[in-house]
């Protein structure tokens, strides 16, 4: 049994069917690790979603940015209605199971047998590996129980932008949101840049990768992430980004998870459904 980890989708199935046909998953004996953000912009959301939720137990899957994007819509907050393609799926016969099922995907998987967690975005250098578990599973609760509404009409915003264990009610959830789905870029102290998005190495003197952090309490812990599509591929800093901008037309990424080193399966090209910028 083998187990893969694929970076951001964004509707992109048919790649990802391609991709998984390239390194011939098995549905049946092997399990499919996707690092967040299946759904949006690309052509084909809704099956995406079918499709890994039709996978049962041998697909696990961390909730991204978009993902939670579209949970939003559903529950009513259209602040950035503008910026999906999501009707389609807001409009299926199967909405309801489909948007009850992304619901209850964590924001973090730690699987201890192959020493691996998984994120869509990023950590702040404060947070060892139980902390980060924990405040995951603050977000989890809510998303998961009956206040889920009001807490994706609130999460949208980039205050606070620093860690305290004082935070409490909507500023403690929002920023642990912000970390799990949207973190790419902090400065030494921890302090969230989130409107940073410059290509890696273009960016602001203060402004570093959020595993390049000198100090980073998880940097002895392998970590597999995406989010972040002009990072492209990296393995360095004990992390694996997978996000290699497929939606963009660059390249959907997979590795094998091992116990051991991971092993860089196969990159497919993709023909891209966006224009940067």
């Amino acid at each position: 049994m083998a187990t893969y980890a694929v970076g951001d989708i964004q509707g992109c199935y048919d790649e990802l069917r391609a991709l998984l046909d390239r390194i011939g998953f098995d549905p049946i004996s092997d399990k499919l690790w996707l690092v967040g953000d299946l759904v949006n912009r690309g052509p084909e959301s809704l099956s995406v979603l079918r499709y890994v939720k039709a996978l049962g137990e041998q697909a696990v899957t961390v909730l991204g940015n978009h993902d939670l994007h579209l949970l939003a819509l559903a529950a009513g907050n259209d602040r950035y209605a503008g910026k999906s393609n999501l009707d389609a799926i807001l409009a299926a016969p199967d909405r309801d199971d489909i948007l009850h099922w992304l619901r209850h995907r964590p924001l973090m998987h730690i699987d201890e047998q192959k020493r691996f967690a998984m994120i869509h975005a990023g950590l702040p250098p404060q947070w060892d590996l139980a902390q980060a578990r924990a405040c995951a599973a603050e977000v989890e609760v809510e998303l998961q129980g009956p206040g889920h509404t009001e807490f994706l009409h609130a999460m949208y915003g980039n205050e606070p932008d620093g860690w305290s264990a004082d935070l409490s009610g909507t500023e403690r959830l929002r920023f642990i949101t912000n970390c799990f789905t949207r973190l790419r870029y902090c400065d030494l102290e921890g302090k969230l840049l989130l409107n940073e998005k410059a290509v890696p190495g273009n960016q602001p003197e203060h402004a570093i990768p959020w595993y390049k952090v000198p100090g980073r309490a998880t940097r002895d812990k392998r970590i597999v992430f995406g989010h972040w599509s002009t990072l492209g591929y990296v393995a360095e800093h004990n992390v694996w980004g997978l996000d290699s901008g497929c939606l963009w037309g660059g390249k959907l990424t997979a590795v094998r998870i091992r116990r051991k080193k991971p092993i860089k399966v196969f990159d497919l090209d993709c023909v891209g459904h966006l224009e940067p910028g």
